[in-house]
């Protein structure tokens, strides 16, 4: 077992203890201090936005500083275009990590059984991600964010990828995108070694450095590729769309 490998290792416990830790820190302690500075109602929200995309680039900074990973990211301006759907593959733990510190303002859709997570519970609530048991609750607070110029991120898998099998996207970012007419926004995510997969646990760290690559690429109109004025008709041949976009840029990726 090299000294690299060691470094990586202790590296990695390291940054799981930090994310914990800060997460108290910044969000339970210093958070209810700051926020009487930060306004009221959506623009509260938005500079709470600002603040978690601080942070979560500081603790990139960090990882990469300690040599368990490096990344590029390919026209990641455009994620900073306001009400965009970005919709993503998912094939690490900290993909959303990447895509919130590279997006201002930005949310997401959490499972509400998060909010009994005592380290989640905070942050989620001050920067006012999504989370609903009832779909249709769900739906209208999606299409609200965006209207308001949030970014909203989706990993429509629904889960993270399975290394080495094709996409398969679920149809909840079609609706979304069609209820609302947003933009959608894809980001296509390499991650070589694989590390933090579905079944990989923190521990089992891969044998050298991660390297990210984060492929962002131009607006898709949803209503152009749904091609019916049937919703669900819709929603099916959007997602076919995305799906088949994915596939390309994978077997691009693999060339």
């Amino acid at each position: 077992m090299s000294v690299n490998y060691l470094w990586r290792w202790f590296g990695t416990a390291l940054c799981f203890f930090l994310f914990g830790f800060f997460s108290f820190l910044v969000w339970a302690i210093l958070f209810p201090v700051i926020a009487v500075f930060l306004g009221e109602g959506v623009a509260k929200k938005r500079r709470s936005r600002h603040l978690m995309h601080w942070v979560l680039r500081r603790y990139i900074g960090i990882m990469r500083t300690l040599g368990l990973l490096s990344y590029e990211v390919e026209s990641g301006e455009r994620l900073n275009r306001p009400g965009r759907l970005i919709v993503a593959n998912h094939p690490s733990l900290i993909d959303v990590v990447f895509l919130l510190s590279l997006t201002r303002n930005a949310t997401c859709i959490v499972k509400p059984t998060l909010l009994r997570n005592p380290f989640m519970r905070i942050p989620i609530r001050a920067v006012g991600y999504v989370y609903a048991d009832d779909p249709k609750k769900l739906m209208e607070v999606c299409e609200e964010e965006l209207r308001e110029g949030s970014s909203l991120i989706i990993f429509p898998e629904g889960t993270r990828t399975t290394p080495g099998q094709p996409v398969k996207f679920q149809r909840g970012a079609a609706n979304i995108a069609l209820k609302s007419g947003a933009k959608i926004l894809p980001v296509r995510i390499d991650c070589t070694p694989t590390t933090l997969t579905k079944q990989e646990k923190w521990y089992q760290i891969p044998p050298k450095r991660v390297l990210f690559r984060l492929q962002v690429g131009d607006d898709i109109d949803p209503c152009e590729q749904g091609d019916s004025d049937k919703r669900t008709i819709a929603a099916r041949n959007l997602t076919a769309y995305l799906e088949q976009y994915f596939l390309a840029s994978q077997s691009g990726a693999k060339r």
